[in-house]
């Protein structure tokens, strides 16, 4: 994705009359920035790999926190994916849920931002399946279906993919998720290898008909 996707879907946001306070000042992909730049300062290289914040602060003046409030929580939605997107571009880890506050500083002046973050295990999100159009599918301890049924948990219109295609549920040592193919005519792909049943890994890509869909370990 990286920041001009960001970009390009913060553009969707503020279309028409509201777009105006956006064409100066303070603009949001310059937050996107800072918080990739502050998970790139602040890695530590762990056994397990390289481990980055996974808890930001983002501290704005006054103005610039009234300016962006009618977009505030769509805001950090897209700030969040953002971290993460960054952390599987670069091969690095979290140890707990992503996390984005916004907060007002009255000593900083309009333009200004600071940003701090933080590594830690607490507040853990739920893992997911990220879709091609953006959408994040939460996973907890119900299985999601996949498939062309609309009564799917993932319903797609893809004429590649069966009426109950694959499905991804918890496993059964409790620990992450597993993918199990339901008998599919054209069957399942993980990373591009085709499989029955698998055991997800963060980053996995999972094929099935001609869709994508990406599998987010938190």
């Amino acid at each position: 994705m990286g920041l001009q996707q960001f970009e390009r879907r913060l553009e969707r946001l503020v279309e028409g009359v509201f777009a105006r306070a956006f064409r100066s000042g303070l603009q949001p992909v310059e937050i996107g920035r800072r918080i990739t730049r502050e998970m790139d300062l602040r890695r530590t290289v762990a056994p397990r790999g390289t481990i980055v914040p996974n808890q930001f602060a983002v501290a704005l003046s006054k103005p610039d926190r009234d300016r962006f409030a009618p977009i505030e929580g769509e805001l950090i939605d897209e700030l969040t994916s953002v971290a993460r997107e960054h952390a599987r571009s670069e091969g690095y880890l979290f140890l707990g849920g992503v996390t984005v506050e916004l907060l007002t500083d009255p000593d900083l002046t309009a333009g200004r931002l600071l940003v701090a973050g933080e590594i830690s295990q607490s507040g853990p999100g739920p893992s997911a399946l990220l879709l091609p159009d953006g959408r994040r599918i939460p996973l907890g301890s119900d299985a999601v279906t996949i498939g062309r049924l609309p009564e799917c948990e993932i319903a797609l219109s893809d004429p590649n993919v069966s009426r109950r295609h694959a499905q991804v549920r918890r496993a059964d040592d409790g620990n992450g998720y597993v993918l199990i193919d339901l008998s599919s005519t054209n069957g399942t792909k993980v990373n591009g290898v085709g499989v029955h049943g698998h055991r997800l890994q963060n980053g996995d890509e999972i094929m099935v008909g001609s869709t994508k869909v990406r599998y987010e370990a938190q």
